[in-house]
């Protein structure tokens, strides 16, 4: 079976649960931290999360659990009319964070979610990800830019 069908019935499955029970927000902060830290479990799930993987392990689709979930807080960010934004720093950087977020809902008009992560690769700058774009302002990428532009201008491989 095609893994995209089956990923976005279950996620279509946990987002009309949650809209039933009214339990989306606190679904969707759960699953955006459980992907967050893949091994990690939160001491307590919410009830309807409960279910959801219950329903999973017993029709055999735990190996589709990640893209469900990124499904899910995707198709919750869409029905909740909020912008789901990802920000890779090198560093955490709470003044950023407001910073990016005031910007976002300014020009979008929707509340943002903001998922953060660390990745010291960068150098130094950061990574912007929302709405299948991405601004990548970290140094590593200028290096990168640099190489290519190096390269070409003098004809051969560094």
């Amino acid at each position: 079976m095609n893994t995209g069908a089956i990923t976005k019935r279950y996620a279509m499955a946990l987002l009309l649960l949650t809209n039933d029970n009214g339990s989306g927000e606190a679904v969707c902060a759960q699953i955006v931290k459980m992907l967050r830290r893949p091994f990690s479990m939160p001491e307590n799930l919410e009830p309807d999360l409960q279910k959801f993987i219950a329903l999973l392990a017993r029709n055999g689709r735990l190996d589709y659990l990640r893209r469900i979930f990124r499904t899910f807080v995707d198709m919750y960010c869409e029905d909740a009319s909020l912008a789901h934004v990802r920000l890779t720093t090198v560093v955490a950087s709470p003044e950023l964070e407001a910073r990016i977020i005031k910007e976002i809902e300014r020009r979008s008009g929707h509340r943002v979610l903001l998922e953060t992560d660390t990745d010291p690769s960068l150098i130094g700058g950061y990574r912007v990800e929302y709405h299948g774009y991405m601004l990548d302002a970290s140094v590593r990428r200028q290096l990168e830019i640099l190489q290519r532009q190096f390269v070409e201008k003098n004809n051969r491989i560094v």
